[in-house]
Formats: structure tokens, sequence, C-alpha cells
């Protein structure tokens, strides 16, 4: 139960930063390697899942969270690509 707790509140954030993402088309102030790590310790957690055979439904839990913070990732190459086309023509 706690993990699931702790799993909703980290990812009640990522809803918000892909919407901010999408609306300021720009990357400026996102940091990759902070998103690449979070990433990674969504994974880390899926696979102790699995390890522990603990599938439960707090695994749905983390599939959510991993597929809000890819697409924020996808959203930070894609808006870094506008920015340096706007950095080319300014």
């Amino acid at each position: 139960m706690f993990e699931v707790i702790m799993l909703i509140c980290f990812g009640i954030s990522w809803p918000v930063s892909v919407y901010k993402s999408y609306i300021t088309r720009s990357a400026r102030g996102k940091s990759v390697v902070f998103t690449v790590a979070i990433l990674l310790g969504y994974f880390a957690g899926i696979a102790g899942k699995f390890y522990n055979h603990t599938i439960n439904y707090v695994l749905a839990v983390y599939l959510i969270n991993v597929i809000m913070v890819s697409v924020d990732l996808a959203l930070y190459f894609r808006n870094r690509k506008l920015d340096r086309q706007a950095e080319s023509i300014g």
C-alpha cells in the first residue's frame, strides 16, 4: 500500500509536466538526465516486482508512470529540436 502511495505521489507531477512540455514547446529548464534517472528507477521497480514474484496491481501504477515519463522524454527531444530551430532563425 505504501508503495502505491509513493508511486501516485511521484506520478501526479508527470501529467502536469507533459502538458507544460507540450504547450511551451521548449526544453528550457528541463533536465534530460533527471528524467532518464526517474525512468530507470521505475524500470528497477518493475524489475523488482518480477524478481520477487510480487506482480500485482502496483505494476499497473509503475507502467502508467513509465508511459508518462516516456512521453515527457519524447517531448523533451522534440522541444530541444524546436529550440535549436528558433535559435538558428533568430
